[in-house]
């Protein structure tokens, strides 16, 4: 994955914002990591392979296909093994990297997300495995 930040997010931010979530909402932020994943250099192999094995948690769970939430299993063991202090803080510089003034309720999702780096390294996983499923 290459490094290309979230140009062009201004749009999306602003379309979430338009949507009315709570700043808490797991869709909100969920959606915020999602934009931030081309900001975070993680290797193709890499990033392929413990999708996979975060996937087999999932089926493991029952069906693949299913909402996933906050607490799955399958995006602990994602950020887990993906977890380092660099893409950490990459996760971070980008969330303040992304284009939110004049967005109240976004704005508050991205100082929450950067306020509890632990649930947002979760949620960057649980965007990681969405995106995954998005694909098939």
């Amino acid at each position: 994955m290459a490094g290309a930040g979230a140009v062009g997010s201004r749009p999306r931010l602003e379309q979430l914002e338009a949507a009315g979530f709570e700043s808490c909402a797991p869709e909100l932020l969920v959606s915020l990591a999602w934009l931030t994943i081309p900001a975070l250099e993680v290797d193709e192999a890499e990033l392929n392979a413990t999708r996979r094995r975060a996937m087999f948690v999932l089926a493991a769970g029952g069906d693949p296909s299913r909402d996933l939430d906050l607490d799955s299993v399958a995006a602990e063991r994602l950020a887990d093994e993906l977890d380092t202090p660099a893409r950490r803080a990459a996760l971070a510089d980008a969330l303040r990297g992304l284009d939110c003034a004049g967005l109240p309720r976004v704005e508050e999702a991205v100082d929450g997300l950067l306020g509890e780096p632990e649930l947002a390294w979760r949620v960057f996983a649980l965007a990681l495995l969405a995106d995954e499923l998005a694909g098939d």
